[in-house]
């Protein structure tokens, strides 16, 4: 069984990155299991001081599900050209683990308008060494949708078929690694 962890980059309640990350996560093949990570808001600012023994819980269980899954998936937004704090901090938490080294990692898109922060994201991530898999890019225009048409793409055949695709090329990908 392929384990992933999936990241909405997004706060809103509404957030249609996280409806993404909730439709990849009830879509994904049979041999693999997609948890959602739920803790964004919760993260303390990150602050070096407080790593090791002073890790915060919220950031220790960021860590150790990171760690302990076989690949992550994100979908972030784009705010001011940038990657959102929030999405920034939890990687932050990362940096000086070995939770990201080698890891597999794919973005995945719900906005065609997001390229600055995908770009942004792609290089952090590749700067901590995550194993970043391009090959197949997943992405569902859901931006300015309100939650019954998102969750109305969401459901069409054919997007729910590229999520499943998505997640079985990318479970290939970590087994490759």
């Amino acid at each position: 069984m392929i384990e992933i962890i999936a990241i909405s980059g997004s706060l809103r309640a509404a957030s249609t990155n996280s409806a993404l990350i909730a439709a990849l996560a009830a879509n994904a093949p049979t041999d693999c299991r997609v948890e959602v990570y739920d803790g964004l808001g919760r993260l303390p600012i990150f602050n070096p001081d407080d790593e090791g023994a002073r890790t915060p819980p919220e950031a220790a269980r960021l860590i150790e599900a990171v760690t302990r899954a076989d690949g992550i998936v994100v979908s972030c937004p784009e705010y001011a050209h940038g990657v959102p704090g929030g999405m920034k901090n939890a990687l932050d938490w990362l940096v000086s683990r070995d939770a990201a080294v080698g890891k597999p990692a794919m973005l995945v898109h719900a906005s065609p308008r997001s390229l600055y922060a995908r770009a942004a994201l792609a290089e952090i991530m590749r700067t901590m060494s995550f194993a970043m898999y391009e090959e197949t890019a997943l992405e569902i225009a859901l931006l300015g949708k309100k939650p019954a048409e998102v969750e109305a793409v969401l459901g069409e055949d054919a997007n729910r078929q590229a999520m499943w695709g998505a997640i079985e090329a990318f479970s290939g990908f970590i087994r490759s690694q």
